[in-house]
């Protein structure tokens, strides 16, 4: 009994620093919208894409009003920038670092350390970047959407590739993959047909996946849980198939 309690609450206990982290990210992506384009969702697009990034994570709602408040009423005296690390892990793996930080000096030899006890090797500006495409990436609740219909829609706006999947909460998904050039085109395509998407942003995919057995992977996985401990580390992407 005891040791199942104690592994609950280990369980606990990482699920809540998740939790924490999962929010912070959410947070410093709605200050930087709000810096950057204003503290009304409907007129600041980017800023509707944080607040759904943060619902996604199962924010609490007036834990988004205040990041929105704070930023806006210049109690936040951080200003965040998006800085992109690159680099490699073991086995020749390409691994794109995005960062929301107000302290280069901080986070670059944070990420650099994270590289190397992972596996890893941290590079220079451009030194892997040519290996992916940015896409945009969307995800919609499947429930009373119909697949093909929806492409059809969509393909005229930029659609490149629909897939299913699942939600953060382990809901059916359906998940819409356009260039980034498209990206704008497609938001305002989804709204005008009241089509709220449960997350969306740019991602970068792999132009030429690395196939990896299970410990191999296994390593990768490693190395990105170092870096993702960081509070400064956004996402992180990786050439694995």
């Amino acid at each position: 009994m005891g040791r199942t309690f104690e592994n609950r609450k280990i369980a606990m206990q990482k699920r809540g620093l998740r939790d924490s982290r999962a929010f912070t990210r959410a947070g410093r992506q709605i200050a930087m919208a709000v810096k950057s384009g204003g503290p009304d969702p409907d007129a600041n697009p980017a800023l509707r894409r944080a607040v759904q990034n943060a619902r996604s994570v199962n924010m609490p709602k007036d834990k988004i009003q205040n990041a929105i408040d704070k930023a806006h009423k210049g109690n936040d005296t951080e200003d965040f920038k998006e800085v992109i690390y690159e680099g490699y892990g073991p086995h020749g793996v390409a691994v794109l670092v995005v960062t929301a930080t107000d302290n280069t000096t901080r986070t670059f030899p944070n990420v650099r350390t994270a590289f190397k006890k992972g596996g890893g090797t941290l590079g220079n500006s451009g030194s892997v970047a040519f290996l992916f495409d940015q896409l945009g990436v969307f995800t919609l609740k499947a429930e009373g959407l119909d697949k093909d219909e929806l492409e059809l829609e969509l393909i005229d706006h930029g659609l490149e590739e629909l897939a299913e999947g699942e939600t953060q909460d382990g809901d059916p998904a359906i998940i819409l993959l356009c260039g980034f050039e498209q990206f704008g085109a497609m938001q305002s395509a989804l709204e005008e047909r009241k089509l709220e998407p449960v997350s969306s942003g740019i991602e970068w995919h792999p132009k030429t996946p690395v196939e990896l057995d299970d410990e191999q992977v296994a390593e990768i996985e490693a190395l990105v849980e170092k870096l993702e401990d960081d509070d400064d580390v956004q996402k992180v992407f990786v050439s694995v198939a």
